[in-house]
């Protein structure tokens, strides 16, 4: 079992992805943190949730 995580050892679309995905997360995220707050529904609720479950994984490299 590996100890540490190393993103070098992705390749490198994946590593592209990940970086333009971390960037682009957050303002996606208080975009929708918006949105539901003037138009609340079950799917907003749940697409904030997921949203702010990513974005969370995303800035603490656990993704």
């Amino acid at each position: 079992m590996r100890k540490g995580y190393n993103p070098y050892l992705l390749p490198p679309w994946l590593r592209k992805t990940r970086f333009y995905i971390k960037h682009c997360i957050i303002p996606i995220t208080i975009f929708q943190a918006i949105r539901t707050i003037f138009f609340p529904t079950t799917g907003d609720i749940i697409l904030l949730v997921l949203l702010i479950g990513l974005s969370y994984l995303f800035t603490c490299d656990y993704l």
